[in-house]
């Protein structure tokens, strides 16, 4: 069967505020697509599931649960080693204007949602401890008629996920055109540079010299504050642009290659591989064969 990008116009008119599909089937058949509105998307027993998200894939387990609020951030749940006969999956749609600082979500007490639903531009997947908190709640949600208690319970859910720890982003902020973000103002005065200057020669001197920290200082200080080490921070930035261009451009693999930075097209298809799960060329194709909307 053809692989589709669809843009898919949900349910929801701008009246509207929450969609419920609760679920039970035998496999994974939609393909790779996007919408305009948030999604919290619910999947019970299909360990052996790929769920990709952006320029990010992963073989779920058992439980998985995850919020994207980017319009153009592609996803999709595909079959892969899922042997499931009753795969449960509860997938809520909503209305949010989570930027709006003027509005209620942009109060206090709405502040936590209003940053998770930030970090969901480029998808969240939350650990099994934040599932199983909010599995009732989730499980009941679409036996509630009332659209105010409705509404209520959807909210109380996003703000237990907001709380919860382990949560992770999936799509790189390259891939998902956001920009980058950093509670250290040294780092994110770093991660705006590598942004700005990615597809050019990086080192480690120039960038702590951004910073005022020597080499080795900056090295530790760096990968303790974001988990990973400047040298594969950047790999992930130039990978993060090279698969938008995959997807987004005609240019050719080299010219990807070259122009995100990579000084040869061996290496960028070996870091392309090790990191997305596929090569550059077979990544284009799962994104690129056909779009159309519905």
């Amino acid at each position: 069967m053809e692989t589709r990008v669809l843009h898919e116009i949900t349910p929801l008119a701008e009246s509207d505020f929450m969609y419920v599909a609760d679920r039970h089937k035998t496999e994974f058949n939609y393909p790779i697509h996007n919408h305009d509105v948030c999604e919290l998307n619910f999947v019970e027993n299909a360990a052996g599931c790929r769920r990709v998200v952006g320029d990010s894939s992963e073989v779920i387990g058992d439980y998985d649960l995850v919020l994207i609020t980017g319009p153009e951030l592609e996803h999709v749940w595909e079959q892969h080693e899922c042997h499931s006969d009753d795969i449960h999956e509860i997938t809520v749609q909503f209305n949010l204007d989570f930027n709006n600082e003027s509005g209620p979500f942009g109060t206090n007490p709405m502040a936590s949602i209003r940053k998770l639903c930030q970090r969901a531009q480029r998808g969240v997947a939350f650990p099994l401890k934040a599932i199983m908190n909010i599995y009732p709640r989730i499980e009941r949600l679409s036996t509630i008629s009332d659209a105010f208690y409705a509404s209520r319970e959807l909210l109380t859910i996003l703000y237990e996920l907001s709380k919860s720890d382990g949560a992770y982003e999936l799509a790189s902020s390259a891939f998902a055109k956001v920009s980058v973000e950093s509670d250290s103002r040294r780092v994110l005065k770093v991660k705006t540079f590598i942004e700005s200057h990615y597809s050019d020669e990086l080192r480690l001197q120039q960038i702590a010299d951004l910073v005022n920290m020597t080499p080795s200082a900056f090295s530790r200080f760096f990968k303790l504050r974001t988990g990973k080490s400047l040298n594969e921070y950047i790999v992930d930035v130039r990978l993060g642009y090279a698969a938008r261009r995959l997807i987004d451009t005609t240019d050719s693999v080299a010219e990807v290659c070259y122009t995100c930075g990579f000084n040869t097209l061996s290496n960028f298809n070996r870091l392309f591989k090790k990191r997305k799960g596929c090569n550059p060329t077979a990544f284009r194709e799962k994104y690129r064969k056909t779009k159309v909307i519905v």
